[in-house]
């Protein structure tokens, strides 16, 4: 990664609108773009590419034909999805598995920048919002498209394997629909962060028995729901067991390895297996308020902050100290 001059995007053109991002959260996805380990995306189509797709900004300029109430010097979040409209996914209203999806900051320049023009329709407002708690929208919108997936219900059991950003986002989002939440992880100092959102904490070193953790903690009960937030095998595999008979099991976390699977236990104990990718935008609206609802959570989450020029040093941190760093900013100004 280098910082490097690049052309201002000039006046916003019709249905776009120029921004000025203020924080910008660097993320997994992140990391696997820069390693070129997102598996979706050819490498040849990578590069060169400014990253950053959660973010806050300031509208600097509308551009004609946009919707009425967006103005200068407001401050939005943007939904970093961009949906081709017309394959089977997005014709089922599932634009956020579009077959030709494209995402600002992978597919198209993002947010590690001073400016960029943006379509007018993936800027939601956030007045009143603190621009690094607004950075932590578009993450908190998985979540979000997680809970929603998963059909989580008030007095349902969720554990959470992972406590990384988005692990951390789905406790947050399945306590704030009445769920009790379990948080696991194999690093003590991700747990500490996520005491203040409610969640109950385990401890889970490598070999663990996951199974007879959540079973403990549900008094005797397997969870209605496991969400896999960590992409590695190991607790991939462990979700099929974890889960309570007929429970869902939502995988979320990034990965292009493989992991054998006990085949019968699908059948035998009729489970749902459900992959969340990205989101939709009334999920992304969600997220808007379930920030704002939850931000004392939300703010214990931000670990550490960098300025632009310090991008590279930024996201290599962020990648060498997964211990340390949870949600890492960089800003503009």
């Amino acid at each position: 990664m280098e910082v490097v001059d690049v052309p201002e995007p000039g006046p916003a053109e019709a249905g776009f609108v120029v921004v000025r991002p203020e924080a910008i959260g660097l993320c997994g996805s992140d990391f696997h773009y820069f390693h070129a380990n997102l598996g979706s995306v050819p490498e040849s189509e990578l590069y060169p590419r400014i990253q950053g797709h959660e973010f806050s900004a300031i509208v600097e300029d509308v551009g004609p034909g946009c919707p009425p109430g967006l103005a200068a010097g407001q401050r939005v979040a943007v939904w970093p999805v961009l949906a081709c409209g017309s394959c089977r996914a997005c014709l089922l209203g599932r634009g956020n598995a579009c077959e030709r999806i494209r995402l600002i900051g992978i597919h198209l320049d993002g947010a590690l920048q001073e400016h960029l023009a943006v379509p007018a329709s993936q800027v939601f407002p956030v007045a009143g919002s603190d621009a690094r708690l607004a950075a932590f929208i578009e993450p908190m919108s998985i979540a979000v498209r997680t809970v929603v997936r998963g059909r989580v219900a008030a007095g349902e059991r969720v554990v959470v394997l992972g406590a990384g950003p988005i692990g951390q986002a789905v406790a947050i989002a399945a306590l704030d629909r009445g769920a009790r939440v379990l948080l696991v992880d194999r690093i003590a100092a991700r747990l500490e962060r996520g005491g203040s959102s409610g969640a109950d904490l385990a401890l889970a070193g490598p070999g663990a028995d996951l199974t007879a953790i959540a079973r403990h903690w549900g008094g005797g009960d397997l969870p209605e729901v496991v969400v896999e937030a960590t992409g590695a095998p190991e607790p991939m595999r462990a979700s099929l067991a974890v889960v309570a008979q007929t429970g869902r099991v939502l995988v979320v976390g990034l990965s292009t390895g493989d992991v054998p699977l006990p085949i019968g236990t699908l059948p035998f104990r009729e489970l749902d297996v459900l992959g969340v990718s990205t989101c939709a935008a009334d999920d992304f609206a969600e997220a808007v308020e379930l920030v704002a609802r939850r931000s004392a959570a939300v703010e214990a989450l931000i670990s550490h902050e960098f300025a632009l020029e310090e991008a590279p040093a930024a996201i290599a941190f962020a990648i060498e100290h997964p211990g340390d760093a949870m949600k890492v900013l960089v800003h503009t100004g």
